[in-house]
């Protein structure tokens, strides 16, 4: 596995768009709101230094640390059937003192 120690990457607006699914407005996150973090669905294929460059250029803020969870969807039963729910990936954003994004608006 290769590791980019402070390496810049560079998204394009198109690309940004594409990372940053939507905003997660559960219990949880928005606890993690008093703590200035957000979080966000993303693809299961997106790694942290592109959602850092994705969130620094749509919302224009300094971003501190990313953390991405992959979760497992699960397995549920309906009308006798066995059904799935899909997999996804989520990312909570740690944004550096001053900074914020209000996700309740629209980007």
């Amino acid at each position: 596995m290769k590791v980019h120690s402070g390496a810049n990457i560079k998204v394009t607006e198109n690309q940004a768009y594409d990372l940053i699914l939507s905003p997660m407005i559960t219990e949880k996150s928005t606890l993690g709101a008093e703590h200035n973090q957000v979080t966000f669905r993303v693809p299961l294929t997106a790694n942290k230094p592109e959602i850092k460059a994705a969130i620094e250029l749509l919302f224009s803020v300094k971003v501190k640390a990313v953390n991405t969870i992959r979760q497992n969807g699960k397995t549920k039963r309906f009308q006798g059937r066995k059904g799935k729910r899909s997999d996804y990936k989520k990312a909570i954003i740690c944004l550096e003192d001053g900074h914020s994004i209000d996700v309740s608006m629209g980007i």
